[in-house]
């Protein structure tokens, strides 16, 4: 309207390629001729299609037409676009021109697909483990993962790190639920391979420090933990886990079995790593049941253990 362009600094430049009726077609027309506007473009009008305005012969104004949609063959082809990058995305995961996700191409998309299963399970386990007061997040990439677009990983992560407080969370909405909790989210590349061909590696830091885990694929693209908390582990992560820190020392192994089989619950697989012999050391239990909260104290009471956390992935 008149008012608001006269609020607009004097000079302003105008350019409406959304909708037509944004702007009043006269009142850009006074602006123009009064210098309160130095230049406009348009593509769209009040009236399409456009055969008259008083905009038509003004200096300093530029006009295309809508072409978009306002022909049956713009129309078709647009339409013919919208339904080969829906079936790209069904297909292969491509996604083209997303306003609200990262870009993924088809030839992409098969590549990076067992990288997001593995960013969004390291952003699960670091969620359930350090989800305290979060301030900020560090998404590092090394090796074969490196030379890959790291957008839609970071997502993953951000996906797995938000479903601890949301249950609608999704790579779509999980950026924007990281950045309205004000947390910083930073993405690292190293060209560089470590230990592992590649490597995705998750820091957070919380007001008791940094935690990190880290992550790889193996030969088949299965995703595997491989360090926690700076100890080294390998495990996959999956369906229902048992979370330990103990002290190293004779015998916890086999108290903590006894304990699970008194209470029926049943081991599937048996992670163990420590960073020194006698020192701090992390078990990671597979189980085929959930554990009750009476036998999670119960194992927090058992000699030398000081953390106990029941984890869960699906």
């Amino acid at each position: 309207s008149a008012e608001n362009i006269a609020k607009c600094k004097k000079g302003v430049r105008i350019v409406n390629c959304a909708r037509g009726g944004l702007i009043d077609e006269t009142a850009l027309k006074a602006a123009l001729d009064s210098g309160q506007v130095a230049g406009a473009a348009l593509d769209v009008f009040e009236t399409e299609p456009a055969k008259d305005s008083p905009l038509f012969g003004t200096p300093n104004f530029i006009c295309t037409p809508h072409l978009g949609a306002s022909t049956n063959e713009a129309q078709v082809n647009v339409a013919l676009q919208v339904a080969e990058q829906m079936a790209d995305f069904l297909v292969s995961g491509g996604v083209t021109n997303a306003l609200n996700m990262p870009s993924l191409s088809a030839e992409e998309a098969p590549k990076l697909k067992p990288y997001m299963a593995l960013a969004e399970k390291l952003g699960k386990l670091v969620g359930q483990l350090a989800h305290d007061n979060l301030t900020k997040i560090a998404i590092e990439v090394e090796g074969a993962a490196a030379q890959l677009n790291q957008k839609p990983i970071t997502a993953a992560v951000l996906a797995g790190l938000m479903s601890q407080y949301s249950d609608t969370v999704n790579m779509v909405n999980a950026p924007f639920l990281a950045k309205e909790r004000g947390l910083d989210v930073r993405e690292v590349r190293h060209d560089r391979e470590g230990e592992y061909r590649t490597l995705v590696r998750v820091t957070v830091s919380t007001s008791q420090g940094e935690r990190s885990v880290a992550g790889t694929l193996f030969g088949n693209g299965q995703p595997r933990l491989v360090e926690i908390f700076g100890i080294g582990i390998e495990a996959d992560l999956d369906g229902d886990m048992l979370y330990i820190v103990n002290s190293d020392a004779p015998g916890f192994i086999g108290r903590i079995g006894t304990l699970l089989g008194e209470n029926s619950i049943n081991i599937g697989t048996f992670h163990l790593g420590r960073r020194e012999a006698g020192g701090e050391a992390v078990l990671l239990l597979s189980l085929d049941n959930p554990v009750p909260q009476d036998v999670l104290k119960q194992a927090c009471d058992l000699q030398g253990v000081r953390t106990v956390k029941a984890l869960k992935f699906v």
